[in-house]
C-alpha cells in the first residue's frame, strides 16, 4: 500500500495536468485564428450568446471545429494505444496497419463513382473502408499456423496498406476530376467541418470507447506475453478481436471526419505510458486527454504560421511528431 499510494497520487496529478492542458487547448482553438478573439469574449459568447461577428465566428466555425478536434484526437489516440497493445508492436498505429488507408479508399471511391461531394457523405464511406481494411488485415494474419501473431498482423497490415495505396493511385489516375477534392480530404484537416459531422460520429465514438475499455485488463495481460495472458485467465483471441473492433471503429470515426491525421495514434500512446505507466486503465484515459491537446494545438499553430492562409492540422501533427519520434528512438524509449 505504501508504494501504491504515491503512484496513484502521481497519476492523479498527471491526469489533472492533462485536463488543464486540454482546457487551455480548447480555449486557444476558440480564440485564435485569422480573427483573434479575446478569451473574455469567448466565455461571454459561450455563456450568454450574442449576435456579433465574433459570436457568429465562434458558434458557426470554431465550436464545431474544436468539438471535432476533441473527438478525432481522442479517437485516434485511443485506437493507437489499443493497436499497440493487441499487436505488442510499439510502432503500430492506424496508418501503419492499413486502416487509415482503407478509409481513404472508401472516400476516393465515393468521390469518383458515387457522386458524393460533401464531408457529411464522406463519413460513411470512410468508416466502411476502414472496417473492410481491418477485417482484411485480421483475416490475412489469422490464416496459417499460430493465428494472428504480432508479426503476422504487422506484415498483413503492410501488405493491405500497399495494396490500398495502389488502388487510390489507380482511381485518381483514371478519374482526374476527383483529385482536387480528394486531396483536400487526404491532407487531414479540421477546417470546414460542420456541427452535423460531430453529430454523425459521436455514437460510433462511444461504442468504440466502450469496447476498448472492456479489454483494458486483457491488454495488460497480453503485454506479458500470450502464454502468461492465458495463464491469467484471459481469452487472447477475444481480447484481440474486441480490441481490434474497437480500434477500427475509433479509427473510422477519426479518419472519416478529419482525414488521415498522422502521428496522433503513434506518438500519443508512448507519451501516455511515459506519464502514467503501463496500466491500460490509466493509459487509455490519459491518451484520450493528450490526443486532443496535440491535435488542437497543431491546428491552432497551423492557423497562425502563414496568415491569412492555414496549414492543415495533418501537416502540423507530422511536423511536430517527427522530432518527437526521433527523440524517442535516440533515447531508446521504444522497447526492442
Amino acid at each position: 500500500m505504501s508504494a501504491a499510494a504515491p503512484r496513484r497520487s502521481r497519476r492523479a496529478l498527471a491526469t489533472a495536468a492533462a485536463v488543464a492542458a486540454l482546457l487551455v487547448a480548447v480555449l486557444l482553438s476558440l480564440a485564435v485564428g485569422a480573427r483573434s478573439i479575446p478569451p473574455s469574449e469567448v466565455f461571454d459568447v459561450l455563456l450568454h450568446g450574442g449576435h456579433s461577428d465574433n459570436a457568429e465566428v465562434i458558434r458557426n466555425m470554431r465550436v464545431p471545429r474544436t468539438l471535432i478536434g476533441l473527438m478525432v484526437g481522442a479517437a485516434l489516440a485511443i485506437a493507437g494505444t489499443v493497436l499497440q497493445g493487441i499487436t505488442r508492436n510499439p510502432i503500430a498505429d492506424p496508418g501503419i496497419l492499413g486502416i487509415s488507408q482503407g478509409a481513404s479508399v472508401g472516400v476516393v471511391l465515393a468521390i469518383a463513382f458515387a457522386g458524393v461531394h460533401s464531408l457529411t457523405g464522406y463519413v460513411w464511406f470512410g468508416f466502411a473502408g476502414a472496417a473492410i481494411a481491418s477485417v482484411a488485415v485480421y483475416a490475412i494474419a489469422s490464416s496459417g499456423r499460430g493465428g494472428a501473431t504480432p508479426v503476422k498482423l504487422a506484415l498483413g497490415g503492410a501488405a493491405i496498406n500497399a495494396l490500398l495505396v495502389s488502388v487510390v493511385s489507380a482511381v485518381l489516375t483514371t478519374k482526374a476530376s476527383a483529385l482536387d477534392e480528394f486531396r483536400f480530404w487526404q491532407v487531414g484537416s479540421l477546417g470546414g467541418r460542420e456541427a452535423v459531422v460531430a453529430g454523425q460520429i459521436w455514437p460510433f465514438l462511444l461504442v468504440g470507447v466502450v469496447l476498448v475499455l472492456f479489454v483494458a485488463r486483457g491488454l495488460d495481460a497480453l503485454a506479458l506475453g500470450e502464454d502468461v495472458a492465458k495463464g491469467l485467465g484471459q481469452n487472447v483471441a477475444t481480447v484481440r478481436v474486441v480490441g481490434g473492433i474497437g480500434a477500427t471503429v475509433l479509427t473510422g470515426v477519426g479518419v472519416a471526419a478529419a482525414g488521415p491525421i498522422a502521428f496522433i495514434g503513434l506518438a500519443v500512446p508512448h507519451i501516455a505510458r511515459a506519464v502514467v505507466g503501463s496500466d491500460h486503465r490509466w493509459v487509455l484515459p490519459m491518451a484520450a486527454l493528450i490526443g486532443p491537446v496535440m491535435l488542437l494545438v497543431s491546428d491552432v499553430i497551423g492557423r497562425i504560421v502563414f496568415p491569412p492562409s492555414e496549414v492543415p492540422a495533418g501537416v502540423m501533427t507530422a511536423l511536430i511528431g517527427v522530432p518527437f519520434l526521433v527523440a524517442l528512438v535516440r533515447r531508446k524509449a521504444v522497447p526492442a
